[in-house]
């Protein structure tokens, strides 16, 4: 006699008709590879905006270099601007001071032609003529050499023989200049050749070359 243990049944699963366990199975392993599938198109996706954001990005970086070097290029002609300025300004006001220094350097010049540029006072006048040439101030003006009325102011005019162009034969002031500028000219006498001065040379040249040539030719 064979005792059943009450309350224990044997349970199988529960199947749907038609179908075995076998069948549910494949379904659960489908599942992933629908996700795995969906994937690559987010991806995609994410790709596109970061070469986007990339794309803006490079695009902001070479407006912003542009700039930079504009503003660059603005600051070095402004500082040029600026030295060129301060050079210009410098030079005036050191011609503008030498400017009213001419007339003690006049006096300095007439003192030195008499002789009275002796003692302290000689000492002093050096001085200040050497200060004023590491300043920069140059005279010119000398007998002898043709007018420029450039460089030149004639106060005196004269005919002499012996020039064959205007030249300077008096330097009544020396002139002043600072590098090419002119900050007064040199007051001077001129000569001008006399006017029958180029006839009579022209006629004694042509003497000259017939007597080197035998003579005028007899027709």
């Amino acid at each position: 006699m064979t005792e059943e243990t009450p309350g224990f049944d044997e349970q199988q699963p529960d199947v749907p008709s038609g179908a075995t366990s076998d069948d549910a199975e494949p379904k659960a392993a489908d599942s992933p590879s629908q996700e795995e599938g969906a994937a690559p198109a987010g991806d995609t996706g994410q790709d596109a905006a970061l070469v986007a954001q990339l794309d803006q990005a490079r695009t902001a970086l070479g407006e912003r270099t542009a700039d930079l070097q504009r503003l660059q290029a603005e600051f070095q002609n402004y500082r040029r601007r600026v030295e060129r300025d301060r050079i210009a300004v410098k030079e005036i006001a050191i011609a503008n001071l030498l400017t009213e220094l001419l007339p003690v350097l006049d006096d300095i010049g007439r003192a030195r032609e008499h002789g009275e540029l002796v003692g302290g006072f000689k000492s002093v006048a050096e001085s200040l003529e050497s200060t004023a040439a590491k300043m920069g101030l140059q005279q010119f003006g000398k007998e002898g050499e043709p007018f420029d009325p450039t460089i030149h102011e004639a106060l005196m005019h004269s005919y002499a023989p012996d020039v064959t162009e205007t030249t300077c034969v008096a330097i009544l002031q020396p002139g002043y200049r600072i590098g090419e500028r002119t900050i007064r000219p040199a007051r001077v006498a001129v000569a001008e050749p006399q006017p029958g001065a180029q006839t009579v040379k022209a006629d004694e040249t042509a003497e000259a070359d017939d007597k080197e040539s035998g003579g005028p030719e007899e027709g």
